[in-house]
């Protein structure tokens, strides 16, 4: 009896979580059933986003995300490394610089949007860029990435780490054959969880990358994310909800593709790590 009341348990609380995730695709789909197309892909805005397709904005998502997570997540790996490996959990080093990252984490975006600006795009000359967005949005995400990934790394048994010591393992091979192989679904987590918020980021976008709709012709260009436009659409744009509706299918397409890609890549089995 008991098993059956938590099987049913485990799935109304599934239900809780889905049907409202099942309601707002539904909603987004009804809303841009007469936009999405081929075309509205293909091709470039015109008229402020009243007409054409995205496919600017989609050259722009991609510059920006892909730069983003090159930054954060090889720096993110390093710290976590340093975290998970150099110092105890806990000791007082290690937790107040949890506590750190805990708060950087929390900062609003818009306090990094500002930062952004006056760092990147004017002290350092970027100004409004495709390299001044994914360099802000970096740092945001940063915090979030070490946390996952440092957390991670210290669920690895410790039975392998004895095990590691036994057999005088270098510090190397312990890394790339044991530690970061057991550690990927978190790490995927982490990756994935940074890619969301990267994606769906509009105040830090709008004070470094700007908001043009032409496509860039290099990273020191201003662009437009998915995520800007479906904000100016709907609110600055009239009759655009259709096709911010459109913009918000295809940038929810993204995540579920980017969800699973990663997840295929670091899914890799003990097995194959330890031949």
């Amino acid at each position: 009896m008991a098993d059956r009341m938590a099987w049913l348990t485990g799935w109304v609380l599934l239900a809780l979580v889905m049907v409202p995730v099942a309601l707002m695709v539904m909603a987004l789909w009804q809303q841009s059933a007469d936009v999405l197309s081929m075309g509205f892909l293909l091709e470039d805005p015109g008229r402020a986003g009243r007409s054409g397709g995205i496919a600017a904005l989609l050259i722009s998502t991609g510059w920006i995300l892909a730069l983003c997570l090159l930054v954060a997540v090889p720096v993110g790996l390093g710290c976590a490394l340093y975290l998970s490996e150099s110092l105890p959990a806990d000791s007082r080093r290690a937790q107040w610089l949890g506590g750190v990252l805990d708060m950087l984490a929390a900062v609003p975006s818009i306090v990094y949007g500002l930062f952004g600006y006056q760092f990147f795009a004017i002290t350092l000359g970027l100004g409004f860029s495709i390299l001044s967005g994914a360099l802000a949005l970096s740092l945001m995400v940063l915090p979030l990435m070490i946390r996952s990934a440092e957390q991670a790394m210290r669920a690895v048994p410790m039975g392998y780490r004895q095990a590691r010591d036994a057999l005088a393992l270098s510090r190397w091979g312990w890394v790339r054959r044991i530690l970061l192989p057991c550690a990927a679904p978190g790490i995927a987590v982490g990756i994935i969880l940074s890619a969301g918020r990267a994606l769906a980021e509009t105040a830090v976008l709008l004070f470094t990358a700007g908001y043009v709709l032409r496509r860039p012709d290099s990273l020191f260009d201003s662009g437009r994310t998915l995520s800007v436009h479906i904000y100016d659409l709907a609110m600055n744009v009239p009759g655009g909800m259709p096709r911010a509706a459109a913009t918000a299918v295809v940038l929810v397409a993204l995540l579920v593709v980017l969800n699973l890609l990663v997840r295929r890549v670091l899914r890799q089995p003990m097995t194959e790590a330890l031949v």
